[in-house]
């Protein structure tokens, strides 16, 4: 399975690598209050992607640490009930025995 993740890690970062190359020519990126910025293609492309990818895993974190929380009170419930279960074991006494009948 390791081989086969490197097979597709190798092709991927060739074809990669191909659109880099193909992909140089000079873009102007306007902003406003005419700012301009210019560079090549792939990396204008690079940068929003990172970007994206950067403003995806913020958006995630709220969600992450909820979800991190609620599993550790959970955690801590079913602790609560295995000691309580091993506590009360035992069976219980009556409260009372009739001997008459």
């Amino acid at each position: 399975m390791k081989f086969i993740s490197s097979i597709v890690g190798f092709v991927l970062f060739v074809l990669f690598f191909g659109f880099a190359l193909k992909n140089t020519q000079e873009v102007d990126l306007r902003f406003f209050l005419n700012y301009e910025l210019r560079g090549p293609l792939v990396l204008m492309l690079l940068g929003f992607f990172v970007a994206g990818a950067s403003f995806g895993v913020l958006a995630l974190t709220p969600t992450v640490f909820r979800h991190r929380r609620e599993a550790h009170q959970q955690k801590s419930t079913i602790q609560t009930l295995q000691t309580v279960a091993q506590q009360g074991s035992a069976q219980p006494q009556p409260d009372s025995v009739n001997t008459q009948q």
